[in-house]
């Protein structure tokens, strides 16, 4: 935690290795975050650039509170994913399978991972608002049960609850029978 804090305090200070440093860091994980919580590829490379650019206008008035950097980033990603969902509700949406979901060249493996994709979009969105935020926090963030109580303002035993609640859920709407 020290290590981070210091890496803040100097990128506060427009370090840009610093920057760099924590930019690499996050990236991914912030990037599957948003992927996972809206279901666009590009839409959320896009975002996820924006949330790097107000994070670094926004530094300075970061305070460190002994949660990890990425705790605050998450917000800005929350935040993002709010206003980008508030304004795809007034015009009209790509459907899921018109997403390039895959790195691969495969045809049949770019198709079952669209699949899949489209299958957990779909189950997750039959979870309570909370269960989503910490199954993407979890999962497609990376972070573990403290960080995601910190970042969502819950107790351990809250965010532990809410995910196993959550998986139940999952298995019985993409595994029904099993």
């Amino acid at each position: 935690m020290q290590l981070e804090e210091g890496l803040v305090r100097r990128a506060q200070q427009r370090d840009q290795v610093a920057l760099t440093q924590l930019y690499e860091e996050n990236f991914e994980r912030i990037y599957r975050y948003i992927a996972l919580k809206i279901g666009d590829r590009t839409e959320a490379e896009d975002m996820t650039q924006q949330v790097f650019l107000k994070a670094i206008q926004s530094i300075s008035s970061y305070k460190w509170k002994g949660m990890p950097f990425s705790s605050w980033l998450y917000r800005i990603a929350h935040n993002q994913i709010v206003d980008y969902l508030r304004k795809k509700s007034r015009r009209p949406t790509v459907p899921l399978e018109k997403v390039d979901v895959s790195d691969s060249d495969d045809p049949g493996r770019q198709a079952e991972r669209k699949l899949e994709i489209e299958e957990l979009a779909v189950a997750t969105r039959k979870l309570t608002k909370a269960q989503q935020e910490v199954i993407s926090l979890r999962f497609a963030g990376g972070l573990s049960v403290a960080e995601v109580a910190r970042t969502m303002g819950r107790s351990e035993g809250a965010v532990k609850a809410l995910q196993h609640s959550a998986i139940l859920a999952l298995r019985k709407v993409l595994a029904p029978g099993a």
